[in-house]
């Protein structure tokens, strides 16, 4: 349940290349809803802050990711996982990658059992509140791709699975005047609350308002029995929601929060089944399902565009933390358990949560960030100061009775904050709550978050993390500033404030504080984030990781130092211009990419709502913006105040210095196995052997099915209740001078969307390494005109954003091409299109590339952030490489982004020495090759009237490209077919498995998405999580190449895994499916295939849609096969994945001691790669 991540097919890449505006953690700051600061805190599932109910709970921060449009651009860094978000994110077999184009239902069936976070860690921060990337959430802002990689953006993710995209896209927007508030909706269309008879229901009413800043009526009404608190939103939007949260505050880091968020969704009072969150997932519609726990509170949130279906999903979830049938085997099978096999066997712990916070804790990233919290927070009755996640080492001393209690006490609807947003029935909302409501006392829950005190004087903490022995680990050290900010609540008006400072120093690379950590040469990249205001407490954390041990104190040094700087230069009029413009239409366009709009609302209004205070303020901005505004204008200096009063005279500081310790992996395993020996020791006989029944006992109850009657409670749809016919995107063809124009004339709320895409097969195949870096180059180096810094601040000012990336896919029933493409996006009011038309010319025509340093900087950056990823995002890497060896795209994105990019970087840091000017006239001919408008598809996406208005200015920007004649190279070649493993320091294993099905004979038939969603949410979950103990299974298959693949998440086992995944033909053979079972299957696989889009995302999707030559026919075709999928389909497909047993290959991303295990005990002969070895 923590992790909700969505992820990452083999070839979706999205690796950021930092284009326009924030190319830092930190978005602008939004109050409630957009608010600035994104704390890059997550890329790997992990860590600290928001465990989700998928069933993995890796981190709502990494979840969330494409949640947000203000979001930040990450520059192709692992972001460090701050404690400030969501831990974990539950959703586990949320279906395909969330995200704004779900290219996988076009291109590729992947659902993951537990889906592994895309970027885990990254907090985005929308209203003040951190948020962790939701992984199956919507992957659409950032997708974790096969490889290491990073997060990009804010680009909508190609429209394919099949997709591979290496660049970023650009952060969130720079407006000059944006005066549009929003589409403004007949005040008729929009539900009443005032026509609700809340009296009757059981509410008293507190207070009632229309919000403009998202069109909505808002309620916020309490329960007069209970004392619980409801949010309601009436507005025009089809994708509704449902949340409810509770404040969960644990005492110590035993992870009892992160486990029940798990716990309760196995099974209820009303839907006596194991998993009924599973059964939601089989055959449910739903946009967004999952579950989220932070460091101060649990939230389940839940989204359709379906009403029947919404209502089932909101009936499901209550009844679950209401009722869960929790008792001492879910313990075991969510929390933790003693197992052994024999009496002579060792002892070992497994359980999903322990295994899934094993992986967390194998992660440098998660360490550091661990340890900033424990630094800042050191009060225990301070919950902030624990792990809500739960510490390994801690988890095994939880007891079924505190667990059972902490349920009692806190899942009770005193304790609770509902949520509803949407076009639904009023009335209807509060009489189902109520329902559940009613059976309730009031009672009161004492678990007040309280207030750390202020330090006197600063801190400094040092903590370590396990490092490979065989590593070069003279420059591994993280070191990071960190101060706690508040002792108070901070005011509408300096909490946008303080959002718009921490942009001006860190929310780009052009950024003072940013550019002189990048420019300093102290460490590979920045971490730490910035600004947090999620927490009671806010909080701010900036460093660099792989800092060499003699530059620790200079990087300290330096941090301070350029503050002081900062203060004592103030800031230009440009800066705080960029700042506003970008900050302020990132809050009116709002663009969550596929994550539901009220979920972002609603967390927005939870960050003081949960501390008892006004839900509905938080979500306000356009008074405080007004405020803000009148101050710059009358010529008060706001922001340099602010930082001295918030850090430079601020005592509450603290250094946290985490360094590598090449034995500190063995200890904690060889402290494990003390631990599990002493235990053994002091048990009877007779104790031994109950726990070797009762791994037996539990070993059954998870693999006997549910009672077909107690299946029938699970509420669900019917294929009757779905459309036959796939919706259209309107798109019009024609021509710009030699370029190929694609139009969709959709509502967009006055903001134009461009899409560029660049032939990439006008460069010989030997460039393709040099593309990511290119990519990057394009910009943050400034042009002839102006350096990086002027660049930044004009993009930002005077456009809504631009980004860049290369995408790679292969193309549909076009055997052995391939489509490479450089994509540059932009987006921007009508006012804004000459510059933006202007800003894309400088970049594409007048790029400067001669900067050495900075060069040399991103290489360090990027390699920094691989590495990180090579641990956290290991099933990426995994299934990328099986992928490599198959078909030539994923190849190519291997050489963009996987092991053999990572081989490329360290060469090309050596040559950038010893031949600079050769790399940049590499650069040089780069561009000449690749900007050509015979070479160039345009899309654009907006209403008519601003389409028309846009024309002379497009025409103006293509008229300025050249159009040569150029050759294009044939792309070729594939990794060598063979079973590998990639040895990292882990305590968990990541485990693929993959062959061609159509080299099988296999013919592509839409049945492969019923198919494979069914075992990810079946076999795969109940054989990778439920019995082996794996925070996820999945598995995908690509319709564009073939390839079908298994991969698991935080794997505690190996070869048993890959034992359960041969298995899975004799489970198809012997399936007896009820026509309710094929039925929620059907409907589950056509819940991914049509995804919720915003309009930015349909035009993207349609694009990408043409490029890779997918026509509406065969859409239409894949959408008749599921349909009228029927059980012959499955057992067919068994053979075929017979192909997968008897000639597929595995690798295996894990640890040494593991990989030589299995090599000993199977045939499996893997050839290992250790690409950390020094």
């Amino acid at each position: 349940m923590d992790h909700t991540t969505p992820l990452a097919g083999p070839r979706n890449t999205y690796s950021t290349t930092e284009c326009s505006n924030n190319a830092g953690n930190n978005v602008s700051a939004v109050r409630g809803l957009a608010t600035a600061a994104l704390v890059v805190v997550a890329v790997s599932a992990a860590s600290v802050a928001l465990h989700t109910t998928g069933r993995s709970t890796t981190q709502l921060r990494s979840a969330m990711k494409p949640v947000i449009a203000a979001r930040s651009q990450l520059t192709n860094q692992m972001p460090t996982i701050r404690a400030a978000t969501p831990h974990y994110v539950a959703n586990a077999a949320a279906g395909p990658s969330a995200d704004s184009v779900r290219p996988q239902a076009d291109a590729q069936s992947y659902v993951m059992a537990a889906q592994p976070p895309s970027a885990e860690g990254l907090s985005l921060k929308v209203g003040g509140l951190a948020l962790m990337a939701i992984g199956a959430l919507t992957a659409a802002v950032a997708q974790w791709k096969s490889g290491p990689k990073t997060l990009a953006s804010q680009a909508p993710a190609p429209a394919f699975a099949g997709v591979s995209v290496h660049g970023t896209p650009a952060p969130g927007p720079a407006v000059a005047m944006f005066t549009t508030t929003g589409a403004v909706v007949p005040d008729a269309e929009i539900k009443k609350h005032s026509e609700v008879p809340h009296e009757a229901l059981g509410y008293e009413l507190v207070k009632t308002e229309f919000l403009t800043e998202y069109n909505s009526e808002v309620s916020l009404y309490k329960h007069k029995k209970t004392g619980a608190e409801v949010l309601s939103l009436a507005n025009t939007d089809e994708n509704k929601v449902f949340g409810i949260t509770f404040r969960t505050t644990p005492s110590d880091s035993t992870g009892i929060p992160h486990i029940l968020e798990h716990s309760v969704l196995c099974g209820s009072r009303k839907y006596p089944v194991k998993e009924p969150f599973v059964e939601l997932l089989k055959g449910s519609l739903n946009t967004f399902l999952n579950a989220m726990t932070f460091p101060d509170k649990t939230c389940y949130p839940v989204a359709s565009t379906n009403t029947k279906d919404f209502y089932n999903l909101v009936d499901v979830y209550l009844d679950a933390v209401f009722y869960p049938n929790i008792d001492e085997e879910t313990l075991m099978q969510e929390g933790y358990h003693l197992e052994a096999d024999t009496p002579g066997d060792d002892l070992t712990y497994k359980g999903v949560v322990f295994n899934e916070m094993k992986g967390v804790y194998s992660q440098p990233d998660s360490i550091h960030a661990r340890a900033s919290m424990k630094g800042l927070f050191v009060d225990p009755k301070v919950t902030y100061s624990i792990d809500s996640g739960g510490d390994p080492t801690v988890i095994p001393n939880l007891t079924f009775e505190r667990y059972m209690n902490f349920h009692k006490n806190y899942y009770h609807p005193s304790n609770s904050r509902v949520f509803f947003y949407g076009d639904d029935d009023l009335e209807k909302r509060l009489h189902i709550l109520n329902e559940y409501l009613d059976a309730f006392e009031r009672n009161e829950v004492r678990n007040t978050v309280p207030y750390q005190e202020k330090f006197p004087e600063p801190r400094r903490v040092t903590e370590y993390y396990a490092a490979a022995g065989d590593s070069d680990l003279s420059a591994k050290t993280f070191l990071s500033v960190n101060w706690l900010l508040n002792w108070d609540r901070i005011d509408a008006v300096e909490d946008l404030a303080l959002g718009l400072l921490n942009d001006m120093i860190m929310g780009s690379n052009a950024a003072p504080l940013r550019r002189a950590l990048n420019e300093s040469g102290l460490g590979a990249s920045v971490i730490g984030g910035g600004l947090d205001t999620s927490l009671l407490q806010a909080t701010y954390s900036v460093g660099m990781k792989n800092v060499k041990d003699e530059d620790v104190p200079k990087l300290e040094s330096l941090i301070t130092d350029t503050l002081n700087k900062i203060a004592e230069d103030g800031f230009s009029k440009e800066q705080i211009e960029a700042s506003i413009n970008s900050t302020e239409f990132a809050m009116r366009e709002l663009n969550t990419g596929g994550f539901p709009k009220g979920i972002m609302i609603m967390l927005g209004a939870l960050q003081q709502w949960l501390h008892d205070r006004d839900p509905i303020e938080p979500l306000k901005f356009e008074q405080p913006l007004a405020t803000l505004k009148e101050r710059l204008a009358a010529g008060e200096d706001v922001f340099v105040p602010l930082l001295k009063k918030y850090l430079l005279d601020n005592t509450h500081r603290v250094t946290v210095e985490v360094r590598p310790d090449p034995e500190l992996g063995g200890k904690i395993e060889s402290e494990e196995a003390a631990r599990l020996a002493a235990i053994k020791k002091a048990m009877t006989p007779e104790e031994i052997e109950s726990v070797i029944e009762t791994k037996k006992k539990l070993q059954t109850a998870q693999e006997t099915p549910d009672d077909p009657e107690a299946l029938k409670c699970v509420p669900t749809l019917k294929v009757s209740d779905i459309a036959k016919e796939n919706k259209t995107i309107p798109t019009v063809e024609s021509k710009i001078q030699e370029s190929t124009l694609l139009y969709h004339d959709i509502f967009t709320n006055n903001i134009l969307y461009l899409d560029m895409a660049f032939d990439l097969h006008t460069l010989p195949q030997e460039s393709v390494p040099y593309l990511p870096l290119f990519v990057r180059a394009l910009s943050e180096f400034g042009t002839k005109k102006e350096d990086f810094v002027s660049l930044t601040q004009r993009i930002k000012r005077k456009v809504g954003g631009v980004s860049k990336t290369v995408m790679t896919s292969p193309i549909l029933n076009v055997n052995g091409k391939m489509a490479a493409h450089l994509i540059v996006r932009g987006k921007g009011t009508v006012g804004q299109l000459p510059d933006l038309m202007e800003i894309i010319s400088d970049i594409l025509l007048e790029p400067e590339f001669n900067n050495q340093a900075k060069f040399k900087q991103m290489i360090l950056e990027t390699k920094a952030g691989m590495e990180a990823g090579l641990v956290g995002g290991g099933h990426s890497v995994a299934m990328s490489r099986l992928s490599a060896m198959d078909n030539t795209a994923s190849y190519v994105s291997d050489q963009m982004g996987g092991l053999s990019y990572l081989k490329f970087l360290d060469e090309l840091l050596e040559k950038a020495d010893k031949d600079w000017p050769s790399i940049v006239a590499q650069m040089e001919t780069m561009r000449s090759s690749i900007v050509n408008r015979k070479n160039l598809v345009l899309n654009v996406t907006a209403d008519q009237n601003l389409m028309n208005s846009f024309t002379p200015s497009l025409e103006g920007l293509v008229s300025k490209l050249p159009a040569a004649e150029s050759k294009l190279f044939l792309w070729e070649g594939t990794l060598d077919v063979r079973n590998e493993a990639i040895i990292i320091p882990t305590q968990v294993n990541y485990v693929a498995q993959g062959a061609n099905l159509y080299k099988a004979g296999y013919e592509p038939n839409g049945s492969v998405n019923v198919i494979t969603k069914y075992l990810g949410t079946t076999w795969l979950w109940d054989r990778v999580r439920v019995v082996g103990g794996a925070y996820g299974g999945f598995c995908r298959f690509d319709r564009l190449t073939g390839n079908f693949a298994y991969g698991s998440y935080r794997d505690p086992n190996l070869l048993s895994t890959v034992e359960a995944y041969n298995g899975t033909p004799d489970f198809l053979r012997g399936l007896d499916m009820s026509d309710d079972a094929l039925n929620k299957a059907i409907i589950g696989a056509i819940g991914d295939y049509d995804n919720y889009q915003l309009p930015d995302a349909k035009g993207y999707s349609a694009f990408s849609r043409y490029l890779l030559n997918i026509q509406p026919e065969d859409r239409q075709k894949t959408r008749d096969d599921i349909l009228s999928t029927d059980r012959s389909k499955f057992k067919e497909f068994a053979e075929y994945l017979e192909a997968v047993k008897e000639n597929g290959s595995v690798v295996v991303v894990g640890s040494d001691g593991d990989v030589d295990a299995a090599n000993s005990n199977s045939s499996l002969n893997m050839t290992k790669i250790n690409p950390l070895a020094k």
